[in-house]
Parts: structure tokens; C-alpha cells; sequence
């Protein structure tokens, strides 16, 4: 029986990954890695990175595919999402495929595949084809959230009160959730946190966490929404791609950062 390890590698630190995860990394025989093009070319050498540190030369071989691209201004956001992971389903089938029957592989998650990752909902729909048989396990990582939190040296939560995750498409559309008054925003390319420039609400913002090129920001909206939009585009122009993530906080008068 194929048997694929889904790892989770953290925000971009090697130094992020479990004991565990390293024990995973080290029974792999086979790494897929999904090539998103030149302009990301990082990704893949951040990943080639912690194999270099934690696996010895020649034992294992990495594959490497083109990934699937999808539309990202789509009119009906649900089904090209559905479309999309069905072709990403297409090509991990293609990949286990050419592992020999007693093989490991493994995928490299980046942060946690749990967490706003189509990893395991993708491998799911490859195991219920049954064209592959094959198992797979899955090791959470450090979230970009963790990250993003400690490095601003903020619990993610208040006492006695929810935190809500979402993304900066709902977040645009919705505003803050209905009783709660710590979002977490995620999957952002427009900057809809600008929207509560005007009210008592305060961002911890983070790009590149746990990478050398990291980038934070924190302040109250009104006062370091700019700076962070400026920021953000002269990082993206620059590296030609951006993952960032933020926490918003609605605070009372005494409560600013």
C-alpha cells in the first residue's frame, strides 16, 4: 500500500518543525513538489532548505510538477474553487501513481495543512476515486496565526471571549462577525481591513512570517493602514508574491497598542 505523509513545515523557519515532523521527513522516500512558476521559486527553496538540514544526500529523490493555476477574480467563487481542486486532485493522482507500491511520499505543507490548506480535502478526493489505493497521515506545523501572534507578543485571544478566522473576502463583504470582536484575517489582496480606519480597531499584521525577508506592522487601523498597503505592494514587487496575515482587535478607549 502507497502511504503519502502530509507534513506541516511551519511558516517558513526550519527550526518550526515538530520532532515528529522530522521523523515523518526522514521516512519519505519521495518529496512532490508543486512548481508555481519562477516568481515563486522561493517556496520551492524553502522547502528544498529542510530537506537539506534534516535529510542526508541521495536518500530519497524529489518530483516535481507544474501546478495547477486557477482564476483568481472568478464570478462564482465556490465552483472554480471546486474545479481547481478537482485538476489538483488530477495531478497528486498522476504523482502517487508513479510511486512504487512500498514507497513513501510526502508533501510539504506550508504552515499548517489543516489551516486554510487544500492539501487534505484534495487527497481525500483522490482516495475516494480508489483509482490509487493509498493511505495517507497527516502532521499539523506551526499556523502562519501562531506565528504572526507571538512574533507581535499578543495572545490570540481575550479572556473568556471568541476568536473568529476568516478571509479578506468575507471580511469585506461581512465586517466584523456578529459578537465577536477578534477577527483573524487570512487570504487578503485587497487590504479590507482599510474599511475600519475610522473605529477603534487595532491590526497585527505580518507577511513572510518565520522567513528572513519577515515583515510586522501593529497600530491602530487609522494610523498604520497606509503604511501597511505601501508596504505590502513594495514587498510584493519586489519578491513578486506575498503571504501575509493579520489580527484585528476591536479595543476600548484604553486599550490601544
Amino acid at each position: 500500500m502507497r502511504r503519502i505523509l502530509v507534513i506541516g513545515i511551519g511558516a517558513g523557519d526550519p527550526e518550526q518543525l515538530t520532532v515528529r515532523a522530522v521523523r515523518l521527513l526522514r521516512e519519505a522516500d519521495v518529496f512532490f513538489f508543486l512548481d508555481k512558476g519562477d516568481a515563486k521559486q522561493d517556496l520551492l527553496d524553502a522547502r528544498q532548505a529542510i530537506l537539506d538540514r534534516y535529510r542526508e544526500p541521495g536518500g530519497y529523490r524529489v518530483v516535481t510538477a507544474p501546478d495547477v493555476d486557477r482564476d483568481r477574480a472568478p464570478t462564482d467563487y465556490p465552483a472554480t474553487v471546486a474545479a481547481w481542486r478537482t485538476r489538483r486532485a488530477d495531478l497528486y493522482a498522476d504523482l502517487i501513481a508513479g510511486l512504487g507500491e512500498d514507497e513513501i511520499g510526502a508533501i510539504l505543507a506550508w504552515g499548517d495543512p489543516t489551516l486554510y490548506d487544500n492539501t487534505v480535502p484534495v487527497l481525500a478526493e483522490v482516495a475516494d476515486r480508489g483509482d490509487v489505493p493509498f493511505d495517507f497521515v497527516v502532521e499539523p506545523g506551526i499556523s502562519s496565526i501562531s506565528a504572526l501572534v507571538a512574533r507581535h507578543r499578543v495572545a490570540l485571544n481575550r479572556i473568556g471571549r471568541p476568536v473568529q478566522i476568516t478571509t479578506g473576502r468575507r471580511l469585506a463583504e461581512d465586517g466584523f462577525p456578529a459578537g465577536v470582536d477578534d477577527v483573524v484575517v487570512m487570504l487578503d489582496s485587497r487590504g479590507a481591513f482599510t474599511r475600519f480606519a475610522g473605529e477603534p480597531v487595532d491590526v497585527y499584521w505580518g507577511a513572510y512570517l518565520g522567513t528572513p525577508d519577515e515583515i510586522v506592522v501593529a497600530g491602530p487601523v487609522g494610523e498604520v493602514a497606509e503604511h501597511i498597503q505601501r508596504v505590502r505592494a513594495e514587498a510584493r514587487e519586489r519578491k513578486g508574491w506575498i503571504m501575509d496575515t493579520y489580527l484585528l482587535r476591536r479595543v476600548g478607549p484604553d486599550e490601544h497598542s
